[in-house]
């Protein structure tokens, strides 16, 4: 006898009600999710996952399903405010989006990239943030940034770091000086492009924060970094617009090879 699954609670977040309101409608209809998906074009599982808000709908299945109950553009526009409205779980779709990912395209200001630090730099990162559980926030940390290194170069990696991360010495001269030797390293795979901005480059777009263009399959989702946590966006029209200021802040980073020049003087000065 198939299990039979709880609904979600639809006031937990916008994609929850979206999910919960799409087995509904589904259930009104009289059709089950081999039926359903028949009509998206996607496979049972698919639907039954989107029920279960693990998987995150696309436009066009929104499209054929208002098609299908008669909803005008209902579902499409819920799925526009779902993308639009925070999300309280937006961490945990981050790690299966980071996990999907055929391509990353991030900036940061202040430290070095997760997927490009060394254990030293992350432990002295952890230590000094306001996490109280630090050896459960090392260890998610961890996980993640081995997840990245264990795709190798299935994953197309372009880095922009401001010249202020090469300068500040997290965890001291010798976690620093580990730091800047693995940057190297890192920076000659054939799958990660690794840029500095310069201090000479004066102001540029990247001064309110990291941001981060991740590259699924089918679109492209980002994250934009802030105090407190940081926001998830699925929004075609604001994934573009991150899109842009990741290249404008990338017009002023020093070419692969400079950036290189740039990392190995700061490894000279903690020689």
């Amino acid at each position: 006898m198939p299990t039979v699954r709880d609904p979600l609670d639809p006031k937990t977040s916008m994609w929850y009600f979206l999910a919960f309101y799409l087995r509904f409608l589904r259930e009104r209809a009289g059709l089950s999710l081999t039926q359903c998906g028949s009509v998206i074009g996607i496979a049972r599982s698919t639907v039954s996952n989107m029920e279960a808000g693990r998987q995150r709908p696309h436009d066009d299945w929104m499209v054929k399903l208002d098609k299908k109950y008669d909803t005008g553009q209902l579902l499409q526009v819920l799925l526009w405010f779902a993308r639009m409205a925070h999300d309280p779980d937006w961490g945990r779709q981050l790690l299966k989006y980071e996990e999907e990912a055929i391509s990353t395209k991030s900036f940061h200001a202040q430290v070095v990239p997760l997927a490009l630090q060394t254990e030293d730099y992350t432990r002295a990162c952890v230590r000094a943030s306001k996490f109280k559980d630090l050896d459960g926030t090392m260890a998610r940390r961890t996980a993640r940034k081995t997840a990245y290194l264990d795709r190798g170069d299935a994953v197309l990696t372009w880095a922009v770091i401001d010249e202020a991360v090469l300068a500040r010495l997290v965890g001291g001269p010798e976690v620093m000086k580990g730091q800047l030797e693995h940057l190297l390293v890192m920076s000659e795979l054939p799958h990660v492009s690794l840029r500095v901005v310069p201090f000479s480059s004066g102001a540029h777009m990247g001064a309110d924060g990291s941001l981060q263009i991740i590259g699924l399959e089918d679109r492209d989702i980002a994250y934009s970094g802030a105090q407190n946590g940081g926001r998830l966006i699925e929004s075609p029209g604001e994934v573009r617009e991150l899109s842009v200021m990741f290249d404008r802040i990338g017009v002023k980073a020093a070419p692969e090879e400079a950036s290189r020049e740039i990392i190995k003087a700061y490894l000279e000065r903690l020689a």
